[in-house]
């Protein structure tokens, strides 16, 4: 079992009539509700919060990319991702991901992950994710090209890091005279490539082709997970021919944890509202511009056992539906230990911070998981 601390680094200052004023936290956002002085002390805690995780005895940590929003602070995840080269030196350091099909130009993104790789020694996780499709608004990018751009960017940056250079790459979207790395990536044949998705066919078929660790999306609930999981088992065992192993499936899971479940809940849950209904508010549109997802993928997504965090009502809509795992160290390690017997997960990618969680909420929870839930998993799915 692998155990991830992943952060979205969430601006968490948005007022409190920002629902009735504001339609969405995304691309409309006003950014003269983001104050730098403010943001300057929250990614000096954000990046504390990761550092931590190497000493409390996480795996990983991981960090990813979004633009114009104040849901996640992280247009560019690599210069987070640097920095936690340099003040960490063990634990693996995930980027889930690059949205490749944003970039005119993949070779950069080629080329900072293989520095990041280097400087590091080689401790690169590098995600490939093709992108949400509010982000298309965001670069100004065709949401109809965006697989397309994805697939063959994938490939330019696969081939940059393992194929002796320079030479040239001719694509449909990328062309590319000279090819020649430089630095390459220390791992060899190149770093680790995992796959988050929303659970689109198109993804689950491509992964398991691949047989890349693919990562479901929270903000689902998790029997909608699970049917993602089962799919990409049955693809790879119905058409090629081979068994997923847990290894090839992680599980994104917030987690909070207190000294019992009552003070657990009234420590977090002000902060998972937050997250649901002010860092998450987008308009549909924004979701799905014509052309990003297809129809056959759209109707999968349809429907109420298949409600997003943001619809949801009421607590116990949050625990039935397993969007977050809350309570106690006993509580959280029962609740998560069925999950993952129903899963069959090698990989768990715990959030700590949502939303408006303080800095000293958030490490005061990542300490109480390591010390007291995550040895209880480790030892019953080594």
């Amino acid at each position: 079992m692998l155990f991830v601390c992943f952060h979205f680094m969430p601006w968490p200052h948005l007022p409190p009539d920002f629902e009735q004023r504001h339609e969405s936290a995304w691309l409309t956002c006003p950014n003269r509700l983001y104050d730098p002085v403010r943001g300057h002390r929250l990614y000096a805690e954000y990046l504390d919060q990761l550092v931590a995780a190497e000493h409390l005895g996480f795996d990983a940590v991981g960090v990813n990319e979004h633009h114009q929003n104040a849901y996640g602070l992280m247009p560019s995840p690599n210069i987070i991702a640097a920095c936690l080269s340099q003040r960490t030196t063990r634990v693996k350091i995930l980027i889930l991901g690059n949205a490749l099909p944003l970039y005119d130009h993949p070779m950069r993104v080629a080329e900072e992950l293989a520095m990041v790789d280097v400087l590091s020694g080689g401790r690169l996780i590098a995600g490939m994710v093709v992108g949400l499709g509010v982000e298309a608004y965001t670069y100004e990018v065709n949401p109809t090209f965006f697989r397309e751009r994805y697939r063959e960017a994938h490939d330019l940056i696969v081939e940059a890091w393992t194929r002796p250079g320079p030479f040239h790459f001719e694509g449909k979207h990328y062309d590319f005279r000279f090819v020649n790395v430089w630095p390459r990536p220390l791992q060899e044949p190149h770093p680790p490539i995992w796959i988050p998705g929303s659970g689109s066919l198109e993804t689950i078929r491509w992964v398991a082709e691949r047989r890349y660790p693919f990562i479901a999306l929270p903000f689902s609930p998790f029997p909608v997970m699970m049917e993602h999981y089962d799919q990409l088992r049955e693809h790879a065992a119905g058409q090629l021919g081979y068994e997923v192993p847990p290894a090839q499936l992680g599980w994104p899971v917030i987690v909070y944890v207190a000294e019992t479940d009552e003070q657990a809940r009234a420590e977090f849950e002000p902060h998972f509202w937050y997250l649901a209904k002010k860092g998450l508010r987008m308009p549909r549109e924004f979701m799905y511009p014509p052309g990003h997802t297809s129809v056959e993928s759209l109707l999968r997504v349809a429907g109420p056992k298949r409600k997003f965090v943001t619809a949801l009502t009421s607590w116990r809509e949050v625990e039935e539906g397993l969007y977050a795992v809350v309570g106690s160290p006993a509580t959280v390690r029962d609740r998560m230990r069925e999950a993952l017997k129903q899963a069959g997960c090698g990989i768990v990618q715990g959030i700590f911070q949502v939303g408006s969680l303080p800095h000293e909420l958030a490490l005061k929870n990542m300490t109480l998981f390591a010390r007291d839930v995550m040895p209880a998993l480790r030892a019953e799915f080594p």
